[in-house]
């Protein structure tokens, strides 16, 4: 059946009567296209704003504006409209009065007539007759980098110092209005797993949806942090009695206290008991108990999970 089918279209291509009336049908198409294209037409179009010449101190606040524009010209040029765009250009260096809060753009069709549109083309009408342009003036601001990350580390490693992004702080520059409500940039939310060694990631801003007004520095940051081996080690502090009334002695146990610590295999043997202070706070007692909770008030910033092994410390009074 399908041999058959392919059988009767050849024979009908090589039929030159079915060529020639393809062919007159083709021509007369054209003929029919070309004839509707050359008679003029009248329509209204939504006609865009593009805006040059605009200060750097200011920015538009409404980019929807639009101008909807009645015109009479043939075919051809409609055409032209259809496929791509249309659009007029306002140039704020003197096409408007600035006022202030808004730029003011009212032009005649003569006007228009004159600058836009060729002679082929008829100007009926403009809608609306008077533009108005809400501005603010630019404001240029440092906003720090948050970080939204996490770091599961590989057993016995950890970060020497903290996280950091590179750079620490965007750039923005926009309108004044929108920019001073923007207090810090997050990054997008990202886990780091199973990390051994020296971390630089690039990670991406959220930065705000609507931004068509604002420009910023950099669209992500670098996330970094210098990793290293860390162990744990063991000192015993001395225990500090504080705000001990006048009159008043007490002796307790015990006078010193084991603090545990993580850090690096690199800083271990820099660290010393004089790094770390453990302090009783008398005046925290309550009622008649004899015991004192040791605090950790001074401890190396290199230092990770320090922790007291001792919770209580048990107290007499001696007057």
């Amino acid at each position: 059946m399908i041999k058959k089918l392919k059988t009767e279209i050849l024979i009908l291509i090589k039929n030159k009567r079915i060529n020639v009336f393809i062919l007159f049908l083709l021509f007369s198409f054209i003929i029919l296209i070309f004839s509707k294209l050359s008679k003029e037409y009248t329509n209204t179009m939504a006609f865009d704003i593009e805006k040059i010449n605009l200060s750097e101190e200011h920015v538009i606040l409404n980019d929807s504006v639009m101008l909807n524009i009645t015109l009479k010209t043939h075919g051809f040029k409609w055409l032209k409209y259809y496929i791509s765009k249309p659009k007029i250009t306002i140039d704020f260096s003197k096409d408007v009065d600035k006022e202030e809060t808004v730029f003011l753009w009212n032009k005649s069709k003569a006007y228009l007539n004159n600058t836009q549109f060729d002679e082929q083309v008829e100007l009926l009408n403009i809608s609306p007759k008077r533009l108005t342009f809400r501005y603010d003036v630019n404001l240029v601001k440092k906003i720090p980098v948050k970080l939204n990350a996490a770091v599961n580390f590989e057993p016995g490693y950890n970060v020497s110092d903290k996280l950091i992004s590179e750079p620490d702080s965007i750039v923005v520059i926009g309108p004044n209005i929108v920019v001073s409500k923007i207090n810090y940039l997050e990054t997008e939310d990202v886990i780091f797993d199973n990390v051994k060694s020296n971390l630089a990631e690039a990670t991406k801003l959220k930065l705000p949806e609507n931004r068509s007004d604002l420009k910023f520095s950099d669209n992500s940051v670098i996330i970094k942090a210098h990793v290293e081996k860390f162990t744990e080690g063991t000192l015993k502090i001395p225990v500090n009695i504080i705000n001990v009334p006048k009159g008043i002695k007490i002796k307790y146990f015990p006078k010193e206290v084991n603090v545990s610590y993580y850090i690096s295999l690199g800083h271990f043997n820099s660290v010393t008991n004089k790094d770390f202070k453990v302090v009783c706070d008398y005046t925290k007692t309550k009622g008649n108990q004899s015991l004192l909770v040791p605090e950790l008030v001074k401890f190396p910033n290199r230092a990770k999970n320090v922790k007291i092994n001792q919770q209580r410390i048990e107290f007499i009074i001696t007057k």
